[in-house]
């Protein structure tokens, strides 16, 4: 690996330097991923839910990863910055088709499985159709898209399947589906706003995804382990 794990990595426009506080609101704006895990946790306080309480885990240990990756910006750090997000996406898909479509352990499995294949297969493809890379040219941000796609694609599945007592999670999970795209609408355009917004907007990925997140927490706690209301 070229230059190590301690490799220098420039992603944003708001790092103009190898300075740890050159990247502020990058840093900063990381804190609402604790904020989102400290408000599950207290509101799952006495709840017999591993799984949420697991959920809430991968929340905060994002927003920590995230932070080091805006504030060391090294190849290492920005490893701990993406692994835990790819974690909490499956993690989530794999607990949404259970709790909210009802699939068993081996079915959700088989599930996320597929999803992580499409997932993996979603840039090649559709820069194979483009002929050019559209990673660069989404600033990576084409990586997450599977994501959105998937929590529109469950919450559509639950309103049309789902039990009428359930189908409610389906329409947060749309909901949170159209916030997630308008964040990575935020991931995509920050390099190309540098001259006229010299701070970026990466930081408005942080802010709305943990209201993402702390929505799909939520709503997997309401649904329960048992895929009922709570």
């Amino acid at each position: 690996m070229a230059g190590g794990w301690w490799e220098p990595v420039r992603a944003y426009c708001e790092r103009t330097g190898p300075e740890v506080w050159a990247e502020p609101l990058n840093a900063v704006s990381n804190a609402a991923f604790l904020v989102a895990a400290l408000v599950l946790w207290r509101e799952g306080r006495g709840r017999r839910d591993a799984t949420a309480a697991a959920l809430t885990g991968l929340v905060a240990v994002i927003g920590v990863g995230s932070t080091l990756f805006h504030t060391l910006a090294v190849r290492w750090s920005m490893l701990a910055d993406v692994i835990p997000i790819a974690v909490f996406i499956h993690a989530a898909f794999l607990v949404m088709v259970r709790r909210l479509l009802g699939l068993g352990a081996v079915a959700g499995v088989a599930a996320t499985l597929a999803f992580a294949a499409a997932a993996a297969g979603f840039e090649p493809a559709l820069s194979a159709l483009a002929g050019t890379p559209l990673g660069p040219a989404t600033n990576g941000s084409i990586d997450y898209a599977p994501a959105a796609l998937a929590l529109v694609g469950v919450g559509a599945a639950g309103l049309a399947a789902a039990p009428p007592g359930r189908r409610w999670a389906g329409r947060a999970l749309i909901g949170l589906g159209l916030v997630f795209a308008a964040s990575l609408g935020a991931r995509t355009l920050d390099p190309s706003l540098c001259a006229a917004v010299p701070v970026g907007t990466h930081w408005l990925w942080h802010l709305l995804n943990a209201v993402v997140l702390y929505g799909l927490v939520r709503t997997a706690r309401r649904l329960g382990p048992a895929g009922h209301a709570t």
